[in-house]
């Protein structure tokens, strides 16, 4: 549970600027309101029995500020976008660049090329200027138009960038590497002295980002993988002894997954890295994975990415450029890996099965956002936007409560979020699919076993 002052987020300085939106300063007038800063959203809105209410903790609200830290005319923005692709990366640069240009009248907009990459010394590709002309339909289209890439340069050599361009304001559209690398930034802005707003989107399909609900691209995400689940269930239906096997993203956390079993309706066994399961033994995947295949003849399996921890020793396990840990190669992929498994465990019983393994990870990954998406992007573009020119900074904006909040980038970067094993989310999933319990382990011994092979 992190402390009021972790939950506190910093400002450059006081806010002498009217702020051009001409919105009402009148709570509940016909014309949207500006957000004081003072409004805060709870962290927790539930609690049990007699419990009292805990009103210290709460999030700063995002929103449009009455006035504004950064004069619009004379402010110079750059904008990165990092890690892997994502739907929706088109979406936030271009609500940024309209928000900033039509709403706000800032005429010196950059986008950097190729993420943290194009804030190095010397660049391989120049920075490129945006206007509402250049982004005006980006948002038709997968990827992203400045380029993605993950890792970076020193900070040290980031931040002399930053210096030589000018910018005051620097948006990181990202996930959780993209987010410790725009804390570092911001961290070495404050050591030098420089007023420059350091404000996080929060980009990653695998929806981890800690205390932010959803992240953009998740939405669409689960849409694209439930027709992969929905195709594997199509094949293992119509094969004798048939087993689909899909394959999502999700190093750390089963969100994916989870979300894509619940919209599909068709898998039988959900795996994440989050709960422990065997393969051998009588309460293993492989002993159930019999039992289904004799009474119904077909099964659909779905695996997170992250679950190759439980195949693969930590020493196996490399790290990208980022610092993430690397689950493509074959020897700790763990769709491959299941798919070898399923398949010489039954030639092993001399029951052959018919196993369809589908990998959609990168087709999730480059279709454009969703409607649900779309407009989530447009949502946090803006907000993005109204803290930068209001000089807030060190912070990635979140939704909390189905609230729109700011949340610091110490805090969210402290922390992966995960699947809640006692959730209504994980109970929904195996009440959905019917999966037992696939472990051999007692349940005192669990959090043992993990400790020792995380």
């Amino acid at each position: 549970m992190p402390t009021p002052e972790q939950l506190q987020v910093e400002r450059l300085g006081e806010c002498t600027v009217a702020s051009p939106l001409n919105l009402s300063t009148i709570p509940g007038d016909e014309i949207a309101d500006y957000v004081p800063d003072d409004a805060r959203v709870l962290l927790r809105i539930e609690r049990s029995g007699n419990e009292a209410w805990d009103t210290s903790l709460s999030f700063e609200k995002a929103g449009p500020r009455e006035r504004l830290y950064f004069d619009p005319a004379s402010t110079k923005v750059g904008i990165v976008t990092c890690g892997g692709l994502c739907p929706g990366l088109n979406n936030v640069v271009r609500g940024i660049v309209l928000q900033l240009f039509h709403q706000y009248g800032v005429r010196k907009i950059v986008g950097f090329r190729y993420g943290y990459q194009g804030l190095a010394a010397n660049p391989r590709h120049a920075p490129m200027d945006l206007d509402p002309d250049r982004v005006g339909h980006i948002h038709r289209d997968g990827g992203s138009m400045l380029g993605t890439a993950r890792g970076g340069p020193p900070v040290t050599e980031m931040v002399d960038t930053i210096e030589r361009h000018g910018l005051q304001i620097l948006f990181a559209i990202g996930g959780d590497g993209t987010l410790r690398g725009a804390k570092a930034i911001h961290e070495e802005l404050q050591r030098r002295g420089k007023k420059v707003a350091v404000v996080g989107v929060p980009k990653t399909i695998d929806n981890d980002v800690a205390y932010v609900d959803k992240t953009f691209g998740f939405d669409t995400a689960v849409e694209v993988a439930r027709l992969a689940l929905n195709g594997a269930h199509t094949e293992a239906a119509s094969a004798e002894n048939g087993v689909g096997l899909v394959k999502l993203m999700g190093r750390d956390a089963g969100f994916i997954a989870a979300a894509a079993t619940l919209a599909s309706l068709e898998v039988n066994y959900c795996l994440v890295p989050e709960i422990h399961f065997d393969l051998d033994g009588e309460h293993g995947l492989l002993r159930h994975l019999e039992k289904r295949l004799e009474a119904r003849g077909h099964a659909l399996i779905v695996v997170a990415e992250g679950c190759a921890r439980r195949f693969a020793s930590l020493d196996q396990l490399g790290r990208d450029a980022a610092g993430n840990v690397a689950y493509s190669s074959s020897e700790v992929d763990a769709g491959l890996y299941l798919k070898d498994a399923i398949s010489g465990h039954f030639k092993k019983l001399g029951r052959p099965v018919t196993l369809k393994y589908i990998d959609p990870s990168y087709m999730i990954r480059s279709v454009p956002a969703n409607a649900n998406d779309s407009i989530f992007c447009d949502v946090l573009a803006r907000h993005a936007t109204h803290a930068a020119m209001a000089g807030k900074t060190g912070l990635v904006i979140g939704r909390w409560h189905n609230v729109f909040i700011h949340v610091p980038l110490a805090l969210a970067t402290s922390e992966r979020k995960v699947i809640d094993t006692d959730s209504g989310l994980w109970l929904a999933v195996t009440e959905t699919t019917g999966q037992p319990d696939l472990s051999n382990v007692p349940v005192s011994r669990r959090a043992e076993r993990w400790h020792r092979n995380p």
